[in-house]
């Protein structure tokens, strides 16, 4: 099921690795996080320590619920019950500690350096049960499947990203769950485990519902697989285990909430919340840099721009699928994988800054096909969420971790062009490689020590996020 890796000599850089990369990750979890001392709101640190608040002292029925003891105006949890189930674990984990981090009402805004130590090292311990391991095992398929011969390569360039370290470690939140459970389901895919990969796929949704990016390519590549199959009974037989266990996974995952028509509608509409809008701050999508000409915002519903949301992007993402369908190839899955997520990205509705992520990680899967390109985007992907590192003062940790991440992309590349001639069209793409490094550098400088107009207090924002935008496209 697993690929067997025997702890040797042999394996000895893999260790180090991994140790290099809780190190990097222990180090910015010094720094600020979100909302820190910000009352009365503060951010995603408070949100994350209310849930646990939540979940340990209320029913699980009243998670979910507007009420006394939970002002959903305060934090309310609104990602699905593994997140809450996860956020149950670590409050009783809390309350053997100190039961002050997590006592109802009285915990609101609660800070100290303990209970940061507490929150962080549960950060430290999802990173190494589950996402560290996941990069593992999916560097190493990928590198003995298609023969690339890149295993370190892309074990690096997932265990280093500086965009997830910075907004787990730093910001303060727990993507490397639901994005680890991911990185499962497509080695799963890649090792034709069908039913673990629907597993671990139901766990990603049911832990974070962004997951919804990547759903439509494993949807197409699993119904295909029962599709290709010789007869009739086997192709049944092989769509009902793949179906049987997605709805045992909801099942059990949502059974709270399934005896009331009334909690069920009231949980799901914390999940998908149309009252936020298109997007939340200046993130490089497509709505968000038109709304710089025309406001969309002003201009609809909610509802309305739902809808035309949903459209767009279904024709964005209908044309990859189709081509995965169509040939049902493990590299096709893989391209499919980033540009159905790129699509949600650019044109889905209520995105933000962090949504990135979602692109970025299944982007360094194709490391080994497309290097320059995975390395371009990889690179600006990080200078997309730098307002948010601004508002949460990690600067410092930011430029160490992109000029430290530059450098191996670089490296990564030389050592891949010097296989290949020096032609011109090589040469015309480490001009263009070093012209990007130069421009992000000089962007993330200038977003930083260059105040904008006082009329235009977002000249900033709005300047990286189309610019972005033309570079996604």
């Amino acid at each position: 099921m697993f690929t067997k890796v025997n702890f040797n000599s042999a394996n000895m850089d893999i260790f180090v690795l991994i140790c290099i990369s809780i190190a990097i990750r222990a180090a910015v979890s010094l720094h600020s996080y979100s909302g820190a001392n910000k009352a009365p709101m503060y951010g995603d640190y408070e949100a994350q320590r209310h849930w646990q608040e939540i979940t340990f002292n209320l029913p699980a029925k009243e998670w979910y619920k507007n009420s006394s003891n939970n002002d959903l105006q305060y934090w309310g949890l609104d990602y699905p019950p593994l997140t809450a189930y996860h956020s149950y674990v670590n409050a009783y984990i809390a309350s053997k500690i100190n039961s002050s981090y997590i006592e109802l009402e009285k915990s609101h805004g609660f800070e100290s350096k303990s209970h940061k130590t507490f929150m962080r090292s549960t950060v430290l311990a999802a990173d190494a049960l589950i996402f560290l391991p996941a990069c593992i095992l999916i560097a190493s398929i990928i590198d003995k499947m298609f023969k690339q011969n890149v295993f370190l390569q892309l074990l690096v360039l997932f265990i280093t990203y500086p965009g997830l370290i910075l907004i787990d470690n730093g910001h303060f939140q727990y993507n490397n769950i639901s994005l680890g459970l991911l990185l499962l389901a497509v080695y799963f895919i890649l090792k034709d485990s069908n039913n673990l990969a629907a597993l671990s796929f139901s766990l990603a949704i049911n832990y974070k519902q962004m997951e919804l990016y990547h759903a439509l390519p494993f949807f197409t590549y699993l119904l295909r697989s029962c599709l290709v199959e010789d007869c009739f009974s086997k192709k049944l037989s092989k769509f009902l285990k793949i179906a049987g266990v997605v709805t045992l996974t909801f099942l059990v995952l949502w059974m709270p909430w399934l005896t009331s028509s009334d909690s069920l509608i009231s949980t799901a509409s914390r999940l998908f919340p149309l009252s936020r809008g298109v997007f939340e701050d200046k993130v490089a999508n497509v709505w968000c840099s038109l709304n710089v000409v025309y406001k969309f915002r002003k201009k609809f519903l909610n509802t309305q721009m739902a809808l035309i949301c949903l459209i767009t992007t279904l024709f964005a993402v209908i044309p990859t699928n189709v081509n995965l369908f169509a040939n049902g190839k493990k590299e096709t899955f893989l391209y499919s994988l980033h540009n159905t997520a790129i699509s949600f990205f650019l044109f889905s509705f209520q995105v933000h800054e962090k949504s990135i992520l979602l692109v970025a990680l299944p982007t360094i899967c194709l490391y080994g096909f497309m290097p320059f390109a995975v390395t371009c985007f990889l690179k600006i992907s990080i200078l997309s969420i730098l307002p948010l590192i601004i508002k949460d003062e990690l600067t410092l940790a930011y430029f160490s971790l992109l000029i430290g991440y530059i450098v191996i992309l670089n490296s990564f590349l030389a050592d891949h062009e010097s296989g290949e001639k020096n032609t011109s069209r090589n040469k015309i793409i480490k001009r263009l490689n070093r012209i990007l490094d130069l421009l992000i550098v000089i962007i993330s400088a200038g977003a930083l020590w260059i105040p904008p107009p006082l009329h235009l207090p977002d000249l900033c924002e709005s300047y990286i996020s189309i610019w972005l935008l033309a570079e996604y496209c």
